[in-house]
């Protein structure tokens, strides 16, 4: 299972990333398409570092597949409901305005048939004029090769050294990722294997349109810089809970 030993130190090795200044920019984004929006569902939530600061504007669950990352996105926000589900196939049995899946979470599902799964999972939980905003992993022309990327953390009582090198398997991803983590009580090795699916812009923007969305590109992107996809759903639809399908009225 992935994350299952860098769980607990998530957030530290990601602290270059800036969850307060992005929430702020998903909010004016969300305003801008649905202004009366209440509700948002954030799918691959992990440690809920969005959600911590989504929830000042909106009633927030979160849905992710690791328990381990779940644990402590339940300690950051303890009145948060956190669903354990993967997002191919899950049924909240309600549906919400929003639906974000940021931070590349999307590019878990590695195959094209589970992403478009995914995206239809999602549009079954929009309510009528919802919007889906989804940040994507990087495209299969974009993925880098032969590079080695390390990362630190300096801390008076942890000191962690996260290296790997970009490796690809077929349309897939792969970080065989190398820790070294450091503490007053002694030293730690171990390795993490992550694979993350490489889809073109065509193939995210066809998953939506299957999905019965209204679909926009903005390159803009909301945490990192590698755009995102926004999903408009029509104001005549609904979800159907006996066919578990969008229908159109």
């Amino acid at each position: 299972m992935m994350y299952k030993k860098s769980a607990k130190f998530y957030d530290t090795i990601h602290h270059f990333l800036d969850y307060n200044a992005s929430s702020k920019k998903l909010n004016t984004l969300i305003k801008k398409h649905n202004p009366n929006a209440k509700t948002l569902l954030d799918v691959g939530c992990g440690t809920a570092k969005h959600l911590q600061y989504l929830r000042k504007y909106y009633y927030v669950e979160g849905l992710d597949l690791c328990s381990d990352l779940l644990k402590f996105a339940r300690e950051r926000c303890p009145e948060v409901s956190f669903h354990q589900r993967n997002m191919t196939d899950f049924n909240l049995g309600r549906t919400f305005d929003v639906i974000t899946c940021l931070f590349a979470s999307i590019s878990y599902v590695k195959t094209v048939e589970c992403l478009d799964q995914a995206v239809a999972s999602m549009a079954r939980h929009l309510r009528p004029g919802g919007i889906m905003i989804v940040e994507p992993w990087v495209n299969p022309e974009s993925y880098w090769r032969d590079k080695v990327v390390a990362n630190f953390v300096d801390e008076p009582d942890l000191k962690i050294t996260w290296m790997y090198t970009h490796e690809i398997d077929g349309l897939v991803s792969v970080f065989n990722s190398h820790y070294l983590v450091g503490t007053p009580q002694g030293i730690e090795y171990f390795t993490e294997k992550y694979e993350m699916g490489l889809f073109t812009q065509e193939q995210y923007l066809d998953s939506f349109r299957k999905a019965g969305l209204e679909v926009y590109y903005d390159d803009k992107g909301v945490l990192v810089e590698r755009g995102m996809y926004i999903g408009v759903s029509p104001e005549n639809c609904s979800y159907n809970k006996h066919l578990k399908k969008l229908v159109f009225t």
